[in-house]
């Protein structure tokens, strides 16, 4: 039992707010776009919004039934639903593997983090104005081999998500939702309002939106597939623990259809303010985290308004990695939490110094720990290859498989609300189509 009243939103605007925060991420500032343009245009939006109805939505859906009706962190939440329905208690291994990919993916976003926080800074005393390309890959460089100034980054940046989280559900991860979010998309639309200026908004509007069905494949299938898993933090012990705190007057399946179209077009957004900016300074598309660090502070660098268009861009970038970060941070201090004698604040305290000292050691994989621990692979890359390729899609998997065989048929649809149609096409997509969709995406991810 929690020794606490397990807390609550506030209102269903907050939930919608903070759920859409926590997809958002750095992720969805250049690889959906990127992804959008280099995977037939238009028809792989449509390809991906298919896969988000049929793989993300039955997952998202199931991951917040299951915190709703557990109302406890996500390992004791599937031990006891587990129990009730006559099931094993070991299906509370599908709630430790989110809390630990959380735990894993937060201690090199946090380095990730950092990195933005830098480059904020860096906008604002000018580090890359008149910077040629040797110059600017100089300084991403100079930042990754410095230990000790990644570490004064990576500390800044895990202080700023400690402080919002231990503020607690209301005013802490609600309320840092309701002005980051918004401040958000304001940046965005500024963005794409000089996008428009620079005569390559057209281009970037074929380039992300004409439709190439010759481009479609398999292997696109399963890059939409993937990101529409993905893109909503499924699979990451999350969506369990905001489920947790949710009433039961909010209704899983229209929220869940209003996050997704938030996440998207927020995705969307970002690809119409990036692009225009990449191909007016004649730069590459498809540089991955060297777009974000590399590329766009040269362009910054030698354009004119450059410096407030760059300060911009990273105040945007360091919101989306803070909204995804605070929600990393909450599983873990929801299990601590509940499991310890620890108030909020030492459970942020304990969970969010953990891991710090992780993320030490993945940010030494840069420079003075570079060597390969397991499979070839350093520190900081295995973190991001076990947790995407493996927990991510094993967690995401247990949850829909659960929901959809384990728990009550009859009481499961009328929670969502479904009779009829479509609570048949809810239980085939349940039992069958999302866990399908998502084994095709775990299989694919270990073959990548």
């Amino acid at each position: 039992m929690s020794k606490l009243v397990h807390a609550q939103w506030s209102s269903k605007m907050g939930f919608v707010l903070a759920a859409t925060g926590s997809a958002v991420g750095l992720g969805n500032i250049w690889r959906f776009s990127y992804l959008v343009g280099d995977n037939g245009g238009a028809a792989f939006v449509l390809v991906y919004l298919a896969c988000v109805a049929v793989v993300g939505l039955p997952v998202l859906v199931a991951e917040w039934l299951i915190g709703r009706r557990g109302q406890k962190n996500p390992i004791n939440a599937m031990s006891e639903l587990a129990s009730k329905n006559g099931h094993p208690k070991a299906w509370a291994l599908v709630g430790a593997s989110g809390v630990v990919a959380a735990f894993l993916i937060l201690s090199f976003y946090s380095v990730i983090g950092g990195w933005s926080l830098s480059y904020t800074l860096g906008s604002v005393i000018g580090t890359f104005t008149g910077q040629d390309a040797d110059g600017v890959a100089a300084t991403f460089d100079g930042l990754l081999g410095n230990p000790g100034l990644l570490l004064l980054w990576h500390t800044a940046f895990m202080v700023l998500v400690v402080w919002i989280v231990a503020r607690g559900v209301t005013k802490g991860l609600e309320s840092a939702a309701r002005i980051m979010m918004p401040a958000l998309v304001v940046l965005l639309l500024v963005l794409v309002g000089y996008g428009m200026t620079t005569g390559y908004f057209g281009e970037t509007l074929a380039f992300m939106f004409r439709p190439d069905w010759s481009a479609l494949s398999g292997d696109v299938v399963l890059a939409a597939m993937g990101q529409a898993f993905f893109t909503l933090s499924l699979g990451m012990g999350i969506m369990m623990a905001y489920g947790s705190y949710l009433g039961e007057d909010v209704k899983l399946l229209g929220t869940a259809r209003t996050v997704i179209i938030l996440d998207t077009g927020i995705a969307l957004l970002a690809g119409l303010a990036i692009f225009p900016i990449v191909f007016a300074n004649g730069l590459s598309a498809s540089e991955g985290p060297g777009l974000i660090f590399v590329t766009l502070p040269l362009a910054f660098g030698n354009m004119t308004g450059g410096a407030l268009l760059g300060l911009t861009f990273f105040l945007l970038l360091t919101f989306a990695a803070l909204t995804s970060a605070i929600s990393l941070l909450e599983p873990v201090v929801e299990f601590v939490e509940e499991r310890t004698p620890f108030s909020r604040v030492m459970a942020t305290l304990a969970g969010g110094m953990a891991v710090w000292v992780l993320g030490i050691a993945a940010l030494m994989s840069f420079n003075i720990w570079p060597v390969p621990i397991m499979f070839g692979l350093n520190v900081f890359d295995f973190l991001d290859t076990f947790t995407s390729r493996i927990l991510l899609p094993l967690t995401g998997l247990g949850a829909i498989v659960f929901v959809a065989w384990c728990l009550d048929r009859r009481s499961v649809a009328d929670e969502l609300n479904l009779s009829g149609g479509s609570e048949q096409l809810w239980h085939i997509v349940g039992r069958y189509v999302a866990p399908l969709g998502v084994l095709l995406v775990f299989i694919n991810s270990l073959m990548g």
